[in-house]
């Protein structure tokens, strides 16, 4: 198992890394395992299926299909 050191941690980021892993009843070393773990984790992607009606609002008075073509478009 590898080792990380780190240099110039600062002293507040410390405490609060500290007091998170004693809120979590784990040590420093497991909570920051854990956050590595959460942060670099891959996204689930999702289905559009999924997403269907969210953010309708925002959609409102827009043709989908003529923003996406412009969307593509602009990446050309």
């Amino acid at each position: 198992m590898a080792t990380l050191n780190i240099k110039h941690l600062p002293e507040t980021l410390y405490r609060k890394l500290k007091a998170r892993a004693k809120r979590e009843r784990r040590s420093v070393a497991q909570e920051v395992t854990v956050l590595l773990e959460e942060a670099l984790q891959q996204p689930v992607p999702h289905s559009v299926l999924e997403l269907r009606g969210l953010g309708k609002e925002l959609w409102r008075g827009i043709d989908a299909t003529a923003h996406v073509a412009s969307e593509r478009a602009a990446w050309r």
